[in-house]
């Protein structure tokens, strides 16, 4: 379980330690504002549409080998990530690396139901949320040390080289302590599944991140309608496939369960802020204040804390007072970035000691919510249909930080207008920040209200 949880850690920082190199990596490729979106999207983007994938090649050909497979692949991709000599490179092999960490998550999950009694399975599931959370949060903090360290001056590029190491260790200790297992009834890949999700993602993903600098041309548009023409595409196919008595990529009769279908909008919408806002402070830190990628790690660690803390103190509380716990932590997150939004638009200057208190508010309501959030949404599910909501919910974590990264992130850049006012790039910073954190606090009173709206009760035990 060590091991694969490592993977899975793994696998989520990389979705949120870029974050913080984000405006070195900006600088030293001659990345325009869409290109360093994509270096955070397109990992987001295969990492959602191979999650499910991965998990039926790992039915057909062994867990063990395909976590391997995928551990080998993420650690390859992360060396040709640190040796990038241009954006486009580096949003190729993140990519790349998004599949690697798609083969590796969906194994987490099934070495669970595994290797670990019923009766235990709970605290495993609580232990998980833990690792997801502090993955989600810490990003910001261990990508500011390592480029602060610069280490053998490789500035940006450690975030990527640190993989290395610790994949390489992983796969070794993987070799003997994780154990092979395969599905007793050979599954076929729902390809035709996966073509259509995959156009359907981008199609709606890439005039997002490229539209704002585009000047929203027509061929946008037709990218939105293409989009939606794709999802009820695929909705089609899935439910053909599944009628023949195959293995759709996604059971549409999953969104017959209220749990399910509200808990899929939840998980899109909490983790659309996620990855976003971390970039949106990130740059306001370092392109508006001058700080260092370090300085700006560090404007995040009480926060970082605090969400460890009230992480472990939600794993104590919600088996006791169960959605009550998730309700409170909605309503926190959202008023952290409500006051975030009033403190920088009533007028001061942004400074990190005038942010840090609102962001350690924000992880207050973050720990609370986003720690149990997949194992709570999970536990209200059909048994039978855990598996594949499981990875449907991990996949929704994905797409909803890619889709937030392109909607938050356009906001944020749009209004990050550094010729705006004397002030210039303080101005521009504050301005754009608190715009992003209106749009935030949006997002958050919407997964507000989808907490309060989830069934009270899980269903009782078959």
């Amino acid at each position: 379980m060590s091991t694969v949880m490592v993977g899975m850690f793994m696998a989520i920082l990389d979705s949120f330690i870029v974050v913080v190199a984000g405006p070195a990596i900006q600088a030293d490729l001659s990345a325009t504002a869409s290109e360093l979106q994509w270096v955070l999207a397109g990992y987001q983007l295969s990492y959602a549409v191979f999650m499910i994938t991965g998990g039926r090649l790992a039915d057909l050909y062994g867990r063990k080998r395909v976590f391997l497979l995928g551990a080998a692949v993420f650690t390859l991709s992360s060396i040709v990530c640190a040796l990038a000599a241009g954006p486009l490179m580096l949003i190729g092999a993140r990519i790349v690396q998004g599949l690697g960490a798609a083969l590796m998550v969906p194994q987490v999950f099934a070495v669970i139901t595994l290797t670990v009694s019923q009766e235990n399975r709970h605290r495993v599931f609580g232990v998980l949320g833990v690792v997801i959370g502090m993955a989600t949060v810490s990003g910001q903090l261990v990508g500011g040390l390592l480029i602060g360290a610069d280490l053998f001056g490789t500035g940006w590029r450690s975030v990527f080289w640190v993989n290395v190491p610790i994949g390489v260790a992983m796969m070794l200790v993987a070799l003997k302590s994780v154990p092979e297992s395969r599905a007793e009834q050979t599954r076929k890949l729902d390809l035709p599944g996966v073509v259509i999700l995959t156009a359907a993602l981008l199609l709606l993903t890439y005039p997002l991140i490229q539209g704002r600098e585009a000047g929203w041309p027509w061929w946008t548009w037709v990218c939105f309608a293409g989009s939606l023409a794709a999802f009820v595409l695929f909705c089609v196919v899935e439910r053909r496939v599944d009628r023949r008595g195959g293995e759709p990529l996604i059971k549409l009769s999953l969104f017959s369960q209220r749990s399910f279908s509200l808990g899929i909008v939840l998980v899109l919408a909490v983790y659309a802020l996620l990855t976003s806002y971390y970039l949106s402070l990130s740059i306001s830190m370092q392109d508006g204040l001058g700080m260092s990628a370090l300085g700006a790690g560090l404007v995040y660690t009480p926060a970082a804390v605090t969400f460890f803390v009230c992480s472990l103190i939600a794993g104590r509380l919600v088996p006791k007072y169960g959605r009550r716990v998730l309700e409170v932590g909605a309503i926190v997150l959202a008023a952290g970035y409500l006051t975030t939004a009033v403190v920088l638009l009533s007028g001061p200057r942004l400074t990190p000691l005038l942010v840090i208190p609102t962001l350690m508010l924000q992880s207050v309501g973050g720990g609370l919510l986003i720690t149990p959030l997949l194992n709570t949404v999970l536990a209200r599910i059909d048994p039978q249909t855990a598996g594949m909501a499981s990875g449907s919910l991990s996949t929704a974590q994905q797409v909803g930080g890619a889709l937030g990264v392109a909607v938050v992130g356009a906001v944020f850049f749009h209004s990050f207008d550094t010729g705006a006012d004397s002030d210039g790039p303080v101005w521009a910073a504050g301005h754009a920040f608190a715009l992003t954190s209106l749009t935030t606090f949006a997002i958050a009173a919407v997964a507000a209200l989808l907490v309060f709206l989830l069934p009270k009760a899980a269903p009782a035990k078959r």
